[in-house]
């Protein structure tokens, strides 16, 4: 089954994701913040990266733009999370974006359509 990287600094969402994810097959890794999912993505390359957008540390617009600036890590699937109505668009075309709060229903079937 496919390697979810949830990335929120938030740690309900965190724990929450996680549980319902694993229900459904997937295993999931976490992190708090960009720097340490990047740590983590280049560890363990996970098929699908789902970060919310703003995080202390590494926002995941900085995650985007280091893992597009990396051409092993650039095809990597992502959807950005933002309870903002307008997220600045990223030239990285593996990009969805989900507005916050998403519901699992809605985040299970973006992940189904990319491949997850």
């Amino acid at each position: 089954m496919k390697t979810i990287l949830v990335v929120d600094d938030e740690f309900d969402i965190l724990t929450v994701w996680r549980l319902l994810l694993e229900r459904h097959g997937y295993t999931v890794l976490t992190a708090s913040n960009g720097a340490a999912a990047l740590t983590q993505i280049r560890k363990t390359r996970p098929d699908i990266i789902v970060s919310d957008c703003m995080m202390p540390v590494m926002s995941g617009l900085q995650l985007c733009a280091a893992l597009y600036d990396d051409p092993d890590l650039r095809p990597i699937p992502i959807i950005l999370c933002s309870a903002a109505a307008d997220i600045p668009a990223q030239p990285n075309p593996t990009i969805e974006y989900a507005r916050k709060p998403l519901s699992f229903d809605s985040l299970l079937e973006m992940l189904q359509r990319m491949g997850g």
